[in-house]
């Protein structure tokens, strides 16, 4: 016979089980490595007003957010650059604006950088430092990978085929790019201003070049001179739900100005 302790417990268990809070609804977003960390903070303070919300934010480049977005793998993807003509399945929110600075160790003599030099060291005309006016040395050429925005623009922005590109080192995020140019005083990349303008208050021993005479900065893109400009988006595809387009108002929003400003991007206009 079963005791009437048990059929208590049992009651008391079915009584906390129905008045136990529903589980949090997740909302993934993923994409872009330059808009990942903002979109993280951005997600914490959104989970700080939803508490039934959880974001969860993965990077591994626009592509993927692209992919994910258009799958269903992800809510919300995250696209560093403008959307092309075919790509108009989805739809854009555009949360701040950036630019792509080529970056070399802060002891690099080299202040700036000609778009003809550029496209001469990365197709391999030139390999020296000394035929750019610094101290002699090998050019160790940091490269995107394929399926990252950023390596698109440098490419569309300088006329460059990918296939005549020969890079010493190939990498993913725009953090593996910091660190490679911060370790190797011969080395030179490309990385969203605002990740390397970030990581330069940080400490990180790199420097912004000027690009044709037009500094690599915030300043300089609020002023619209910089040349390399881009979008930071979020993308959607279809109609998404209640929570995750109150996310993607939040993320427009002057609630958030404050953490775009802090990864030293440009609020959207």
């Amino acid at each position: 016979m079963i005791s009437r302790n048990l059929i208590a417990l049992a009651c008391t268990t079915l009584l906390l089980s129905a008045c136990a809070p529903q589980d949090k609804q997740t909302i993934t977003v993923s994409g872009s490595s330059t808009i990942a960390p903002l979109m993280a903070e951005i997600g914490k303070r959104f989970e700080a007003q939803h508490p039934d919300v959880r974001v969860d934010v993965q990077a591994g480049g626009s592509s993927r957010g692209l992919q994910d977005a258009r799958s269903g793998l992800a809510a919300i993807g995250m696209v560093s650059r403008s959307l092309n003509p075919d790509e108009q399945d989805l739809s854009p929110f555009i949360i701040a604006q950036d630019g792509i600075a080529m970056i070399v160790h802060a002891s690099n003599p080299l202040d700036d950088i000609s778009s003809e030099q550029v496209v001469a060291l990365y197709s391999g005309r030139l390999s020296d430092w000394s035929d750019l006016g610094g101290a002699a040395g090998q050019v160790v050429k940091v490269h995107k990978a394929e399926g990252r925005s950023t390596l698109e623009l440098f490419l569309k922005h300088f006329k460059l085929d990918n296939a005549e590109v020969h890079p010493d080192l190939v990498i993913g995020d725009n953090q593996q790019g910091i660190k490679s140019v911060a370790g190797n005083p011969h080395a030179i990349g490309y990385v969203s201003i605002g990740s390397a303008e970030y990581e330069v208050k940080l400490g990180a021993p790199i420097k912004l070049l000027a690009l044709d005479g037009q500094p690599a900065s915030t300043a300089a893109l609020l002023a619209g001179q910089y040349p390399l400009q881009r979008e930071l988006n979020l993308v959607v595809k279809g109609d998404p739900d209640a929570n995750t387009q109150a996310l993607l108002a939040f993320a427009q929003s002057s609630e958030v100005a404050d953490l775009v400003e802090q990864h030293a991007f440009i609020p959207a206009p």
